[in-house]
């Protein structure tokens, strides 16, 4: 499973925004975000769109970071040594893990309004 905690993180980070901008965006306590960059509070759909809007990135970034994605170094036939292939393959991986994230949403919000 994805660690959404800490690919929300690492964005933030590397956007130098505040724990406490992105929790006051949000309008929730530090305390909660903090919780979000730790794992300890399941996302929906609705709130990583929240959070991918106030970090300017788009939601599939927020599923599937990857630092070579980042750093526009996925074109480079070798990354600190280690040859990068079938990035198809990769982008084909997180958009599958995508759609199932937004089809376990659909399934627990039909629940939800039952």
């Amino acid at each position: 499973m994805i660690n959404l905690g800490d690919s929300i993180k690492k964005f933030r980070e590397l956007k130098n925004i505040t724990r406490e901008k992105i929790a006051a965006d949000l309008k929730m306590s530090l305390s909660n975000y903090s919780k979000i960059e730790r794992g300890e509070i399941d996302l929906t759909i609705s709130r990583i769109q929240e959070i991918a809007n106030i970090l300017e990135v788009d939601v599939s970034q927020i599923l599937n970071f990857d630092a070579t994605n980042i750093f526009n170094i996925s074109n480079n036939k070798l990354v600190q040594g280690v040859k990068v292939e079938n990035m198809q393959v990769q982008n084909d991986e997180y958009k599958d893990k995508y759609i199932k994230m937004l089809e376990e949403e659909i399934e627990r919000l039909k629940k939800n309004f039952k």
